[in-house]
């Protein structure tokens, strides 16, 4: 049985989606190429948001920016949350929950004058079709929780460059409540077929990066 040290969102959201390309990805390690022209252009601006939070000197780099770049980066400078207290940019967090550890690592954390917290997430493409319960927003916000202790309000802000809207997700009780049961059913799930070896496919007419092998192996 391969133990992992931590749970990603990332992870369980590929487990939720399909445990055989779970499988392939986190248990044989086997990558397979994509298309990263669009994941560089996320990492660009990602990379130049962090530069501009931690308040280096970014004229150079924005001179370079091509018109879609300058476009997303103008969307993200004059976004009213990012122009926030800064309390950390890029940066890992982990927690405890129960008797696992969950980790991530968030784009930014910021504050109003109120102590008001939000964790921002940029998007330089789509932000999840549910965001309320996607792993992302679920484990940030509880690992954040445990890290900030003392709030008036926890927020988790998407930030869609594209179409230049925010979506905001409010922590409180009853959600924190609701998180710790997904999460604890979700991980338990996951830790079965661990211990088992066995992982089912979503369905046969998929298409993911791993198609082929899952093709190749009926």
């Amino acid at each position: 049985m391969k133990e992992f040290i931590s749970y990603s969102p990332a992870m369980l959201k590929t487990f939720e989606q399909c445990q055989k390309k779970f499988e392939y990805k986190y248990i044989n390690e086997i990558n397979i190429p994509v298309d990263s022209s669009k994941m560089q252009l996320g990492k660009n601006i990602h990379a130049l948001a962090n530069y501009y939070l931690k308040s280096f000197n970014i004229d150079t780099l924005e001179k370079i920016l091509d018109k879609k770049e300058k476009e997303l980066w103008n969307n993200l400078k004059n976004n009213k949350y990012f122009n926030l207290s800064v309390i950390k940019s890029e940066f890992n967090i982990t927690s405890k929950f129960k008797a696992y550890i969950l980790s991530g690592r968030l784009d930014a954390l910021v504050k109003d004058d109120k102590d008001n917290y939000y964790i921002l997430d940029y998007k330089t493409g789509k932000i999840p079709d549910n965001a309320e319960f996607d792993y992302q927003t679920i484990i940030y916000l509880i690992i954040t929780n445990k890290f900030i202790k003392k709030y008036n309000s926890l927020n988790f802000v998407y930030i869609d460059l594209k179409n230049n809207i925010d979506e905001i997700i409010k922590f409180n009780k009853d959600i924190k409540e609701k998180y710790e049961d997904i999460l604890e059913k979700k991980i338990s799930e996951l830790e079965k077929c661990l211990k088992y070896n066995i992982y089912k496919k979503n369905g046969y007419n998929c298409n993911c990066e791993y198609h082929k092998i899952c093709v190749n192996q009926d």
